[in-house]
């Protein structure tokens, strides 16, 4: 017999698509405090809502970055000297989109040559994203670039890439060095999980 008292389950849910929402603030002011050698620091006024307010913000032209995993499954990643953490941290080939007329793909493939001497076959976004978006405007485009070869060129480095090294990992070995947090670059952590996820998707392996 049926308790009509017992209340019913209610219906789901529909899942929230959720998005970045664009929003034009309205810049009341806007002043180039600091031009530097390869990105500047603006400082707006705005009106936003009710209160007047003052933000300064390094303006950067965007990145483009790869994720090149070879036929063995492994990742190439490279270490270099970064300054601002004072550590030779491991990242994936990346550059800046400073190339009037170059679209972001066409960056990501330079950068692959001129960093690692290498060329691809295969080109597929993964995502982009923002780095630092209380502090910087910079997006950057990551690429997964497979079907590996030498790109017939070796190029002269300088400065902190005059001693770059270059290892081939495991995918899942950077994925595990990412979750202990002995691997924290932030382009390298996304782009290395966004590709993971892209392939164990592609072999049709459910997710954990």
């Amino acid at each position: 017999m049926t308790d009509e008292r017992m209340p019913h389950p209610a219906a789901p849910s529909p899942p929230v698509l959720l998005a970045d929402e664009p929003v034009e603030a309205t810049v009341l002011e806007s002043e180039r405090v600091y031009e530097g050698r390869v990105w500047d620091v603006r400082s707006d006024t705005i009106g936003y809502g009710d209160a007047r307010i003052v933000r300064q913000y390094v303006e950067h032209p965007g990145a483009a970055a790869i994720v090149a995993v070879d036929d063995e499954g492994r990742v190439l990643l490279i270490q270099q000297y970064r300054h601002p953490i004072r550590r030779r941290d491991w990242e994936v080939p990346a550059g800046l989109l400073d190339i009037a007329g170059e679209t972001p793909l066409e960056t990501a493939q330079r950068e692959l040559a001129e960093e690692a001497d290498l060329v691809a076959e295969s080109w597929e976004p993964l995502l982009s994203i923002f780095t630092t978006p209380g502090g910087n405007d910079e997006v950057v485009h990551l690429f997964l670039a497979r079907g590996l070869s030498p790109a017939g060129e070796v190029h002269a480095r300088e400065d902190e890439e005059a001693d770059i090294r270059l290892e081939w990992v495991p995918l899942a070995d950077v994925v595990a060095g990412i979750f202990a947090g002995r691997l924290r670059n932030g382009i390298m952590t996304v782009g290395v999980l966004a590709a993971a996820e892209r392939l164990r998707a592609a072999q049709g392996v459910p997710t954990p």
